[in-house]
């Protein structure tokens, strides 16, 4: 109120900016004055700032009594989760910490599908949760029934990259040194039986997300404490996670309900068991190098068991298939064999795959919207259709445009998903981008069940002459071959068309073009009339054979006469 009886203002005051003054009164009043002013403003200031810590105390300790009173509103931010904003998590790895926030009602939610399944819980494992988030779970979820235990887990080697679990090259025949996987630390198994395992995963908001060793590591230890019960027990598996987990370690049969980032699973145990044997990456064979080593033919439900292939949007690979499943038929098999066809396969063709022994699937085909115009594998995405093959358990997937030698059936005692390597940490999948995203963890199956028609540029001559005499050895050491670059169909017989490009010339093998017109011609007659040749393929290999002399190639193959019956009919 004093401030007010003067004629300058205080910003005036403050500012220096009044008339001077002509006494030694005026001046002296003037610094009473400022004075004054001085300690209003602290004594207000003091006030103000006192009763908004007093309002502040007051909602806090009403809103604590409103919690502790209402325990089924679990999703309102409680004081320890505001802390733990500024209290980081203490001795986990930084690649393991998890920024997922927490919803304690769908928490709550999904833990009542356990409890209404008549369980009792006396014991829960916590893994991968801060302080706070722990004080969460001892006080909410079963605090007065279960027993809570904090599981440590030691954190990988900090060098230790996807890379390092899935390297592009691995000494298969153990020739300069034996294949080994990185060792990962495991949780200790306490002496209670865990009911319920609960784990924080870390989800990174970028590019390979999936490809995250501490979040594999955090799945494959916990999967590994889930298996250390009895069989019979019942394990239940709780995951906060805002990505989607190991599908092929967690399948969605196993998913008991989701609730937002909160996932329930109940493992079978026997089965997650036997994934948890195989390496943990491709870092190491999943199957011996000589797969006869494996104890014998595999004996599972043989009735759900098929070889299956896919063909849509033409027909050029359906010699292709008809040949494949004649080669399957000769390894003494007692196997289905599936073919996936769409629209554009005529009646004529489906008659002729079925003479082959295929069991023919009408499918509506799927374009991938990343693919180029009139490019073949625009429509690759087809072989999604394969996981609609639900009446089998288990299928292994075989390109046309594979021969196969000797009997693989001890392939349908792999997990899902095992292939060979392509390229880095990818497989070899014909769609390889879309599943490489999801089925992250693969495991790697010896080279020769499906062995590439391949030569590499840096191949010398010694590398080259075993590859030829392993394309054509008798009896065959390669279980399957796949044909890259021109297939055999689409040349004449007499010499791999590869040979007549510089490009595909990497492909060329007259051994390996032989050996698989040897099967042909061991194929019924009525059967080896799908593969002849159209006008129009005739055309373009002489275009090619032209060039190729034209341009002189070192090879000479250009220079052989066509004997092969098919051109003239």
């Amino acid at each position: 109120m004093e401030g007010r009886q003067s004629s300058y203002s205080t910003e005036d005051i403050y500012n220096g900016r009044f008339h001077k003054r002509k006494s030694k009164e005026d001046d002296e009043q003037l610094q009473v004055i400022l004075q004054e002013k001085k300690r209003m403003y602290k004594k207000k200031s003091f006030k103000g700032a006192l009763f908004t810590i007093m309002i502040a105390t007051l909602i806090l300790i009403t809103y604590n009594i409103f919690i502790s009173q209402h325990e089924n509103v679990l999703h309102v931010i409680s004081w320890r989760r505001l802390a733990n904003i500024w209290k980081p998590a203490r001795g986990l790895h930084v690649t393991y910490v998890s920024h997922s926030q927490i919803d304690w009602l769908d928490v709550s939610t999904v833990v009542k599908k356990i409890v209404y399944n008549k369980q009792t819980i006396h014991t829960v494992g916590l893994l991968n949760f801060n302080e706070t988030e722990t004080f969460e779970w001892k006080t909410r979820m079963f605090p007065d029934s279960a027993n809570h235990i904090v599981l440590h887990l030691d954190s990988i080697n900090k060098n230790m990259t996807w890379e390092s679990l899935y390297p592009n090259w691995i000494d298969e025949e153990q020739r300069y040194h034996v294949p080994e996987c990185p060792s990962l630390p495991k949780l200790n198994v306490p002496e209670k039986m865990i009911d319920v395992i609960a784990i924080k995963l870390p989800c990174r908001n970028k590019a390979n997300w999936s490809k995250d060793v501490a979040r594999l590591h955090l799945q494959l230890a916990s999967a590994g404490l889930a298996t250390s019960a009895k069989w019979d027990y019942a394990v239940h598996m709780l995951f906060i996670s805002n990505c989607t987990l190991i599908p092929n370690l967690f399948p969605c049969k196993e998913l008991v309900t989701r609730q937002g980032n909160v996932w329930l699973y109940k493992p079978n145990l026997k089965v997650l068991k036997e994934k948890l044997q195989l390496p943990i990456g491709s870092c190491e064979l999943a199957l011996p190098f000589n797969p006869q080593d494996t104890g014998g033919d595999h004996t599972g439900d043989v009735r759900h068991e098929a070889y299956v292939t896919v063909l849509h949007s033409e027909d050029t690979y359906i010699c292709g298939a008809i040949t494949l499943g004649q080669s399957i038929l000769m390894t003494g098999t007692t196997r289905d064999l599936v073919a996936l066809v769409d629209e554009t396969i005529s009646e004529y063709h489906r008659n002729g795959l079925e003479q082959a022994g295929w069991k023919i699937r009408m499918i509506q085909r799927i374009r991938n919207p990343k693919a180029k115009k009139d490019k073949y594998n625009a429509w690759n995405y087809t072989k999604f259709r394969l996981w609609q093959l639900t009446d089998y358990v288990k299928i292994i997937f075989i390109d046309a445009d594979l021969l196969i030698l000797r009997n693989i059936d001890f392939l349908f005692q792999m997990p899902e998903i095992s292939a060979i390597a392509n390229n880095g940490t990818l497989f070899n999948s014909g769609v390889m981008g879309f599943l490489n995203e999801i089925f992250t963890w693969w495991h790697r199956l010896p080279k020769q069940v499906n062995f590439l028609k391949f030569f590499w540029s840096g191949d010398n001559k010694e590398n080259k002459d075993k590859k030829t005499q392993l394309f054509g050895a008798t009896p065959p050491i390669l279980y399957a071959l796949h044909y890259l670059g021109f297939k055999p169909w689409w040349c004449f017989r007499d010499y791999d068309c590869n040979w007549d490009s510089t490009v595909y010339q990497q492909y060329a093998s007259d051994v390996a073009h032989n050996n698989w017109w040897k099967l042909h011609d061991s194929m019924p007659s009525q059967l080896q009339q799908f593969c002849l040749l159209s006008s129009k393929q005739k055309v373009k290999l002489e275009r090619f054979r032209q060039r190729a002399a034209t341009a002189n190639l070192s090879d000479g193959h250009w220079k052989i006469e066509i004997r092969d019956p098919r051109k003239n009919i």
